[in-house]
């Protein structure tokens, strides 16, 4: 039998320079690789910011501040195994504060990197960071 699970994440639109740091997702499965915001689940008791800035540091090595609430979207999707997923994606923008970019290391993503915002249509970007970066930039 199916489950159904509730998952809140927080994400980051961190423009810089005409360039967005995205993060690449780990799964083998998403070919062309598939490209996301950097963030993650929030956990219990954190603030959503909280979330972001930790997420950030842990899959980028960068440093933000000033979250500003862009947004929240949701979807319903199945996993492979039947289950259905319900995320609640909460997106801000963010100001670099500094660190050095880095990849994670066994986490669902695995390279950090910039992107010319201009270069984004050659790459396969999750819907949702499409979509927050456009909104970010004002379109």
């Amino acid at each position: 039998m199916s489950k159904q699970h509730t998952s809140v994440r927080s994400y980051g639109v961190l423009i810089d320079g005409g360039r967005v740091a995205l993060v690449r997702s780990s799964n083998p499965r998403h070919t062309p690789s598939l490209w996301w915001l950097p963030g993650g689940g929030i956990d219990f008791g954190e603030a959503p910011e909280d979330t972001l800035v930790r997420e950030f540091r842990e899959e980028t090595g960068l440093e933000v501040r000033s979250p500003v609430l862009l947004g929240v979207t949701s979807d319903v999707r199945r996993r492979d195994n039947g289950d259905r997923i319900h995320t609640v994606r909460i997106l801000f923008t963010v100001t670099l504060a500094g660190g050095e970019l880095r990849h994670e290391i066994h986490g669902t993503t695995d390279h950090a990197a910039w992107f010319d915002i201009d270069d984004l249509d050659t790459l396969n970007v999750a819907d949702y960071a499409r979509a927050a970066i456009d909104s970010a930039q004002g379109k």
